[in-house]
């Protein structure tokens, strides 16, 4: 199985959160089989593209194939340590295949067969088509017996139902999470793609343009991408503090220059910031974030022009590049009335 990871669509992740907390409630207030909570749970993998789990749960619903040695097949021996189902008897390691409808069964025979257990007469079958046909007459050696594949069934039935429950929980938080960061961040890219539109709307159109170069698989559009950030900043910069005379101040005695020409597009941001809000933790983070991001827009584009072959920038960073560019720049609208 391929480790590449194919992202699920939107939809399909709202159903998978819905489908993972009926599959808690079920498992916590024990409303249906285990059996038939598997076959939920291969559902809910299958909605997140979960390949690896998907074909455990098959197995988990049919029972693992054997080879005719007895064993687990050496194919789906890594399916079943990740399935929590190796275990170790004298000296031997093994994965035990019966699925957890056959588990089920075992624990309702054995259950009837403690309960004719009082009487030596009585004998019985087991009418689950999916088990060995067997017939139980009472006596204390058999009895035994029956306690005894009980514990073993009954521990390997929690064993799957614990394994069931952890994979659903784990998904339904980091589904329950990815739901609240997305509405947080709808809520934040609906006030900045206002403030952007109405104030600087040459980038609109830079973003589109960015948002293509980074769904593309050609390494050098994501750096064409980043390169995109500058020219957006710049838009910024004229819209919010346009090119004007250079600033002299007094920093520790001495007299300091500060550029605002148009090349000096960073400056100009920091001057509106610096005269926009009085808030100086604000200043501080805000201008971290450009001191930030005007070194790594920096040093992609020195990169860009020496003609290197290697890749100049990460798909994932430059991902965090522009969604670094988006919020500051959010951040800074925010100061324009």
């Amino acid at each position: 199985m391929s480790d590449e990871k194919i992202p699920a669509t939107k939809k399909s992740l709202n159903e998978a959160l819905r489908l993972s907390e009926e599959i808690i409630k079920n498992i916590e207030l024990s409303e249906i089989p285990l059996s038939n909570i598997a076959l939920k749970t291969a559902r809910l993998a299958r909605l997140i593209n979960d390949f690896d789990m998907t074909e455990i749960m098959e197995y988990e619903i049919s029972g693992y194939p054997i080879s005719p040695s007895g064993f687990v097949s050496k194919d789906k021996w890594r399916l079943g340590i990740m399935a929590n189902r190796l275990k170790s008897e004298d000296s031997t390691q093994y994965i035990y295949n019966e699925s957890i409808e056959q588990l089920e069964g075992e624990l309702d025979f054995n259950k009837l067969a403690i309960e004719v257990a009082r009487d030596a007469d009585i004998s019985f079958s087991s009418a689950n088509p999916r088990q060995s046909p067997r017939t139980y007459t009472g006596n204390w050696k058999e009895r035994t017996e029956i306690r005894e594949r009980n514990i073993i069934a009954s521990q390997r039935l929690a064993s799957r139902r614990s394994f069931i429950y952890q994979y659903v929980m784990q998904k339904y938080l980091e589904l329950k999470y990815s739901n609240i960061a997305d509405d947080i961040f709808a809520n934040v890219r609906e006030k900045v793609d206002k403030k952007i539109s109405k104030l600087v709307p040459e980038s609109v159109k830079r973003f589109n343009a960015v948002y293509d170069n980074l769904n593309s698989e050609n390494t050098e559009d994501w750096s064409n991408a980043v390169h995109s950030c500058r020219r957006i900043l710049e838009d910024l910069a004229n819209a919010v503090y346009p090119p004007t005379e250079d600033k002299k101040i007094e920093m520790e005695g001495k007299e300091e220059i500060i550029k605002l020409d148009s090349a000096h597009y960073m400056n100009r941001i920091m001057e509106f910031i610096n005269g926009a809000n009085k808030s100086k933790s604000f200043t501080y983070i805000v201008g971290s974030q450009l001191s930030y991001l005007e070194d790594r827009l920096y040093s992609t584009y020195e990169a860009s022009n020496k003609g290197t072959h290697t890749t100049i920038v990460s798909k994932d960073e430059a991902n965090r590049i522009v969604l670094y560019t988006y919020l500051l720049i959010g951040d800074i609208l925010s100061l324009k009335q």
